[in-house]
């Protein structure tokens, strides 16, 4: 007789990460996992090639000196920040903190595809709300859905897979009508590329309101997708119940070293990031000349609606050496990468415009 597993795993999906080119395949792209196009700054592997020789050695688990660097950049306590695993598993985190059996867990669709997964995992129902026309967050749908027993209400900006991004105004009102015991987590995996780069929207507003947590990675901005490390703002008692849950030594020293070696390279990193939202700029601008209609994006990666034709979409852009992210019957999500990568996009788009996409 097999051995019993929650039969409620059964309704979870399966996360499909970004499809990798076929070994060998020459000149090829992939632009399917948000990733950076660039390797770590000397700097940054010094750092890690420093750290190589102590893997032996279990990493610090209080996170103890990088979180005082980051409490002193943002200006926050040091007890109200929490390490995890990347970004994803601090959303786990509070999820597992804030929610269970019998809970809700709002948040927009299509979004970051690990919510529904995370939030089933936890014993809790997610409840989806649909983007608007304009693929942005509805944000009185939202607040509409709340019921006596919503517990968390999840709201990615930009919003991964379509870029669009809430404006500080928006979310400040929106945050304000949410009743003050549900929990509030803005996920700003990608804030740094977007139209407010000097100050992450979420923190200016967690400093009004004890409902509202932050999540931030360095997996994109900072290119240590690999090392997985990213970090939660959150109140006092929720920052406490957090680090119950997490993962004991759950970040690497390796991971702990090189985004500390990043802040000493904020110079460098935001010149990275600058051009990676120039050249974001200058294919959104080609595609538009183009006759593609695609929403404002304010995220390393464009957003193009396909609908029925994603299959072909996704066909056009590997026959160009590209790997995309596809989402069948809704659309492509394609990253800002090297200059030639970029090129093609364009190229494929064209081509893909020429055939009625």
């Amino acid at each position: 007789m097999a051995v019993r597993v929650r039969a409620d795993l059964a309704t979870i999906p399966t996360y499909k990460p970004g499809r990798s080119p076929a070994q060998g395949a020459a000149t090829w792209f992939k632009l399917s996992s948000n990733e950076s196009p660039y390797p770590p700054l000397p700097s940054v592997s010094e750092a890690i090639t420093l750290q190589a020789s102590m893997v032996h050695r279990y990493p610090d688990a209080a996170v103890e000196e990088l979180t005082r660097a980051t409490a002193a950049r943002l200006q926050v306590p040091s007890d109200r920040i929490v390490f995890g695993a990347g970004s994803v598993e601090s959303i786990s985190q509070v999820i597992r903190t804030v929610a269970g059996a019998g809970d809700e867990v709002i948040y927009a669709w299509r979004s970051f595809e690990a919510y529904p997964i995370l939030t089933r995992g936890a014993g809790a129902t997610p409840v989806e709300v649909p983007l608007t026309a304009d693929h942005r967050h509805d944000l009185p749908a939202m607040l509409a859905a709340i019921t006596p027993a919503t517990r968390l209400i999840i709201v990615c900006t930009p919003n991964n897979p379509t870029g669009t991004a809430v404006n500080p105004q928006e979310l400040a009102e929106f945050v304000a009508q949410v009743p003050p015991e549900i929990a509030i987590l803005i996920d700003e995996a990608y804030y740094q590329f977007s139209d407010h780069p000097d100050a992450a929207v979420g923190l200016a507003i967690g400093r009004e309101h004890e409902n509202v947590i932050v999540a931030h990675t360095f997996s994109k901005a900072y290119g240590l997708a690999g090392l997985r490390i990213g970090y939660a703002l959150a109140p006092q008692n929720v920052a406490e119940a957090m680090r119950k849950v997490a993962l004991p030594f759950g970040v690497t020293n390796l991971a702990q070293a090189a985004a500390r070696a990043s802040y000493d390279a904020d110079a460098e990193l935001t010149q990275r990031v600058r051009y990676i939202v120039a050249e974001r700029e200058r294919v959104a601008s080609a595609l538009a000349a183009d006759g593609w209609r695609l929403p404002r994006s304010e995220a390393n990666f464009l957003w193009l609606p396909l609908g029925e034709a994603t299959d072909l979409g996704a066909r056009t852009f590997e026959e160009h050496g590209l790997i995309v992210r596809a989402f069948p019957g809704e659309g492509i999500r394609v990253t800002i990468a090297e200059d030639e990568a970029n090129d093609r996009i364009i190229e494929a788009a064209s081509r893909l415009k020429g055939q009625g996409g």
